[in-house]
Parts: structure tokens; C-alpha cells; sequence
């Protein structure tokens, strides 16, 4: 893939003071190819991305997170070796800081409020590990690992247990484990360098395979997608007893579509009024508002003028939203109406081969 030519920044200010919005893209890569992170540019005045360079070479770093300064960039490899990998961002370029074995192949990864700690999910095994943090940002060792067994009703992606998602409560005091596999949220609590006894903080109804899951800004509830049942939950969180309870449940996609559809990824607004969620089949991103109590009504799906959109994301300002669709070779820019919630079709893209995450 030819990328497009791009300026070199040398100053060492610091990356969060940088007047450009940055944006990194994790890919899926063949064996034997080149590929791996890259960074763009993104101009938030029209929605425009530009300046497409490779950051660092990896084998299909499918999902990426980012420190709050965003200094710091954890990635999961997702080739046959699973590894966990630490990065410094420096101007558009990925330092590496080390690796470690993921115990597995992993899916997702996280770390905690305090960047003491990260997780990580392996979907095909149904396991996965927690890992200490160290100051410079390096991956120090394996805290503590997980192992989940069971199955659901759906034969071909349910035969036994899958973790697909494994992140902090906005507290630190749980790590919470979405398995699709086995159609629970799995709760670990956390003391220190030490994670407690897991237990099912949400058995979903059979069938359901749960894929992601995310927590409201400043209220007590989460929201959980659905890969296989094309929905998404609202819940409350006892952050007593840390386990959830359904608020409200709705379906991704209209009643009248009835072609192969599945979900991917799920996002809120920071300001809590509109949740958003993707359809890899029917190709849209769905969009819902959320009321004081956490009900969910479905605006809406917006087209994403592409093919299987994974992951997606907000630009900084939350005016625009982004998709990265794997089985087309682009990311698509949407500007979002901030009253309303409903995306509208920049007509801006980038041609990325096989985009997977987007983050700021």
C-alpha cells in the first residue's frame, strides 16, 4: 500500500501540548507483509485525515489503548505468538519499551486509572492476564491469569468460553472480563497487586455473545454490546456488591433487515445523552439516545459508506465520528449533530489496508 508523504516533527514538546490532533490506527497485517500502527493526522475544523505514516511494525495489533497524557501506547498483537507491547509515542513515531507474552491471543487490552496495571482478553483460548505496570511505562510481570470454561447455544462461535473484552471499573476496584462464549461478564476484584476470586456480575440471556463493554462518565451504570444478538444493554452497576443489573435492552439493526449481521464495538457521548454502537453485516453504526435513567431509544442507523465496521471512535470534540471497516480498506468520517446525536457522511476517508481501531 502506497502511504501518503507526511512532515517530520523534531520538537521536543511535549505530545500533549502538540497543536495537531493525532490519531493512531491499528491494523489487521498479513504474515510476511508490512503493516502494523499508523498515525494520520486529523483536521477537526473539516473533518479531513491526512498524513498517513507506519508508526510501528506489528503483526495485526488489533486494539490499542492509550495513558492520559497519551504519551504511552499499549497494543495487543494478534498473530500466533500473542504479545502485549508497550510503546512511547514520539512525534509520529512508536517506540518500542518492551513486550511480554500474552499468555494466549489477545483481543483487547486495558489499563487502570492509577497505570499501574493492564489487562488483557484472549478470545480464542478464553483467558487471560493482568500485568503489573512499571514508571517508564513498561510492562512489568504477570500479576495474576484466567481461565473461563463453558459454552452457549450457538454452535460455530459459542463451543466453549471466549473473553472479548477486559477492562478496569472506573474505580479500579474491579476487572471486569466479557466472555462471548459462555454469555456472562465475569468480575475480578482487585487488591492492590492482587485480583480476588471472579464471579458472574451479569449472566446474559443464551445466545447473546457479549462483546464489549463500557462504563457511563459519572453515573452508575455500563452498557454492553452484543455481538450475536445484534443488541445493547443498559445496566446499573451495585458498586457495592460489583455486580450489574438490565436497565433496558435494545436491538441494533431494524426489524425488517434480515441478512447475517453482527456487532462490534460501543461508545457513549461524554455527556452521557447518546450511545452509539456498530453493525458489521448491515454495515451502519446504530445510534440511541439514553435518558436520565439509563433507557435506551433508537434514533437510528447511519450507513458507514464501507464494509464490516469494527471499531470506532470520536474525535476529541466528540463534532465527528470515525469508523474504521476492515473488509474495505477505509475509515470514513462522520460529523455528529451534538443536540440530536445523528451522524452525517463528511464524504472524507482515508484508505487504510484492513483498519481495526481508531484512537486519539
Amino acid at each position: 500500500m502506497a502511504l501518503q508523504a507526511c512532515s517530520t516533527k523534531t520538537s521536543d514538546t511535549a505530545f500533549s501540548e502538540s497543536k495537531d490532533v493525532k490519531m493512531l490506527i491499528g491494523t489487521f497485517t498479513e504474515e510476511g507483509s508490512t503493516g502494523g500502527i499508523y498515525s494520520a493526522t486529523f483536521d477537526p475544523t473539516n473533518g479531513e485525515i491526512s498524513k498517513l505514516k507506519l508508526s510501528a511494525e506489528s503483526l495485526s495489533p488489533s486494539y490499542l489503548t492509550l495513558n492520559k497524557t497519551k504519551s504511552l501506547v499499549y497494543a495487543i498483537d494478534k498473530s500466533d505468538q500473542g504479545t502485549i507491547s508497550a510503546y512511547k509515542r514520539q512525534g509520529d513515531t512508536l517506540l518500542l519499551i518492551n513486550e511480554k507474552t500474552a499468555v494466549g491471543i489477545p483481543c483487547y487490552v486495558d489499563i487502570n486509572g492509577g497505570e499501574t496495571m493492564a489487562a488483557t482478553a484472549n478470545y480464542s483460548s478464553g483467558n487471560g492476564a493482568v500485568f503489573s505496570l512499571l514508571i517508564n511505562g513498561a510492562i512489568g510481570d504477570t500479576l495474576f491469569t484466567f481461565q473461563h470454561a463453558g459454552n452457549g447455544p450457538n454452535k460455530k462461535r459459542q463451543e466453549t468460553a471466549h473473553a472479548h473484552c477486559a477492562i478496569f471499573s472506573t474505580d479500579g476496584r474491579y476487572v471486569y472480563v466479557v466472555d462471548l462464549g459462555i454469555d456472562a461478564v465475569i468480575a475480578y476484584p482487585t487488591s492492590g497487586e492482587n485480583l480476588g476470586k471472579g464471579f458472574v456480575a451479569l449472566q446474559l440471556s443464551p445466545g447473546d455473545g457479549p462483546r464489549h463493554l463500557i462504563f457511563h462518565p459519572t453515573k452508575p451504570q455500563a452498557f454492553i454490546i452484543n455481538e450475536l444478538s445484534n443488541s445493547i444493554a443498559s445496566l446499573a452497576v451495585d458498586q457495592v456488591s460489583g455486580k450489574f443489573s438490565m436497565i433496558n435492552r435494545k436491538s441494533t439493526i431494524p426489524e425488517d433487515f434480515k441478512e447475517h449481521s453482527q456487532c462490534a464495538d460501543i461508545h457513549l457521548s461524554s455527556d452521557g445523552r447518546f450511545l452509539y454502537g456498530s453493525n458489521r453485516g448491515h454495515n451502519s453504526i446504530a445510534i440511541f439516545s439514553v435518558d436520565e435513567e439509563g433507557g435506551l431509544e433508537r434514533l437510528g442507523t447511519e450507513p458507514v459508506q464501507g464494509k464490516w465496521p469494527r471499531n470506532f471512535n470520536f474525535s476529541p470534540d466528540e463534532k465527528y465520528l470515525l469508523v474504521a471497516n476492515a473488509h474495505s480498506d477505509n475509515i470514513t468520517v462522520f460529523s455528529r449533530d451534538e443536540e440530536s446525536g445523528l451522524l452525517s457522511f463528511t464524504g472524507n476517508e482515508l484508505s487504510v489496508s484492513q483498519p481495526v481501531c481508531i484512537k486519539f
